[in-house]
């Protein structure tokens, strides 16, 4: 199998049950052998049964949810004095599972690029349906007008400029258009490029993390770059399914804080309405969300 030593892994699990297994055994059959699994405190059993199933995986039990960032960094340092730095670090979330032949098509893609930082891969829904992976940085009115009208009308053009669906869907093979950024759950970063700018910034707990280190690392001089041959399926979210609250606060209070870093000059005169734009939206996903629970609940009775 041609897979790597170059690439280490670092998995950060947090209550994902049996899809920890699961991803794991993907990574194997990759042939991926350095594997490290910082696990968030998870009381679901999930750890304990992944070291059953593989006893060669590198476990790091943390007694605390550190949040995403923040074990992604104790993962690549544990990775380092575990095994040696790799060239490259595989990211990724527990509810993943990889293609056979992916980590090969990133690798490929980042040693061929010399000014690239990141590569991200194709991401899909269980059902096949696309997720979008690579995307734009937000411009206050494409980021106004995706975070309210994207809970209602999902297809909307600024959604779409946001989630770059024509490209990610128009790119083919062999093609590895650069983009502002890729998603946190799963991509492949140079090691020497995530460890120059500090890895992840462990102030945000969760959500936007990973756009926030593309930007770190676009304004250093790296390229971000999306390989569609590469295949993930993702199974979203079945942690923060169980906190939704929690996520939906977490999320806008991510986002607050990657306004507050990115504006500068007069453009800070403008954080009044951004802030009052996420707090509008954290109102409305809080209520849509107690709104599902309540309907959930109504159906089962």
């Amino acid at each position: 199998m041609p897979c790597s030593r170059s690439v280490g892994v670092v998995v950060v699990n947090y209550e994902a049950g049996p899809a920890l297994i699961g991803c794991v055994a993907s990574l194997r059959a990759a042939g991926l052998e350095e594997i490290v699994v910082v696990d968030n405190a998870s009381r679901d059993g999930s750890l304990v049964a992944l070291a059953a199933a593989d006893s060669a995986v590198e476990l790091v039990p943390e007694g605390r949810n550190l949040g995403y960032g923040a074990a992604v960094n104790a993962g690549v340092e544990r990775l380092t004095k575990r095994f040696g730095e790799p060239e490259s670090v595989l990211v990724c979330n527990p509810d993943l599972e990889l293609q056979r032949d992916a980590v090969d098509a990133l690798r490929l893609a980042l040693e061929t690029a010399d000014d690239c930082a990141v590569v991200g891969p194709a991401l899909y829904w269980p059902s096949g349906e696309h997720y979008p992976s690579a995307r734009a940085f937000p411009t206050y009115g494409t980021a106004l007008a995706h975070g309210l009208l994207a809970q209602f009308v999902p297809n909307n053009r600024w959604s779409r400029r946001y989630r770059q669906d024509e490209l990610a869907l128009g790119a083919t093979s062999g093609e590895h258009p650069e983009v502002d950024w890729v998603s946190g759950a799963c991509f492949l970063v140079r090691t020497r490029a995530f460890v120059s700018v500090g890895g992840f910034d462990e102030a945000y707990f969760m959500y936007v993390e990973d756009l926030d280190l593309c930007w770190r690392l676009r304004r250093a001089g790296w390229s971000v770059r999306y390989v569609p041959e590469a295949h993930v399926v993702h199974a979203q979210g079945l942690s923060a399914s169980r906190h939704p609250y929690r996520m939906l606060v977490a999320h806008h209070a991510s986002t607050w804080r990657f306004a507050r870093r990115r504006v500068v000059g007069t453009e800070r005169l403008a954080l009044p309405a951004i802030g009052g734009g996420i707090a509008a939206r954290l109102g409305v996903s809080l209520a849509r969300q107690a709104l599902r629970r309540s309907s959930s609940r109504s159906s089962v009775h």
